[in-house]
C-alpha cells in the first residue's frame, strides 16, 4: 500500500462569498487540507500548467480541483477541458461547482471528465450542507498518482 499524500485543493471561484463560504463548510467537516484560491483561470492554469505551460510542474503534486463553471476571463467547462487534456493533470479530480444546472452543461462536464457536479444551491444551508457532505469525502478521498 503506498503512502497517502496530502491533497491540496485548488478552487477556482471568482465569488468571493460563495469562496468563503466553500472554504468555511470544509473546514467544518474537519478537512484541513491546504486550499489555494484563484478568482480566475487564466491564473489557475499557470498555477497547474507552469511557467513554460507543459503541466510537468504537477506531475508530482495531488490536487483536487474545485471549479466553478461561470468564470471572468474563460468558461470553467475550458478549464475542464485543457486538465483532462494535459498528460500531466488529466488524473486530477475535479468537482464542478456552480449554479448552472443545465442538463445538457452537467452531461458535457461528466463527458469531459468531471468527478463530481453539484450545483450551488441559492439557499445557503442547501449549499452548506452540500459543501460539508464534500468535505466528508474529502477527508477519505485518494487521489491517484499522475503520470
Amino acid at each position: 500500500m503506498t503512502e497517502a499524500k496530502p491533497v491540496t485543493i485548488l478552487m477556482i471561484e471568482d465569488d468571493d462569498g460563495h469562496a468563503r463560504l466553500i472554504e468555511k463548510n470544509i473546514r467544518r467537516a474537519g478537512v484541513n487540507n491546504e486550499i489555494i484560491p484563484f478568482v480566475n483561470g487564466t491564473d489557475a492554469l499557470a498555477y497547474l500548467f507552469g511557467e513554460d505551460g507543459s503541466g510537468v510542474v504537477s506531475t508530482h503534486r495531488h490536487y483536487l480541483i474545485l471549479l466553478d463553471l461561470n468564470l471572468p476571463d474563460m468558461t470553467g467547462v475550458s478549464i475542464l477541458e485543457k486538465v483532462k487534456a494535459n498528460p500531466h493533470t488529466k488524473r486530477t479530480p475535479v468537482v464542478v461547482l456552480t449554479t448552472t444546472d443545465d442538463e445538457r452543461e452537467i452531461q458535457r462536464c461528466y463527458d469531459l471528465g468531471a468527478n463530481v457536479y453539484i450545483t450551488k444551491p441559492v439557499d445557503y444551508d442547501g449549499f452548506a450542507n452540500a459543501i460539508r457532505q464534500l468535505g466528508m469525502f474529502f477527508s477519505v478521498m485518494q487521489v491517484p498518482e499522475t503520470a
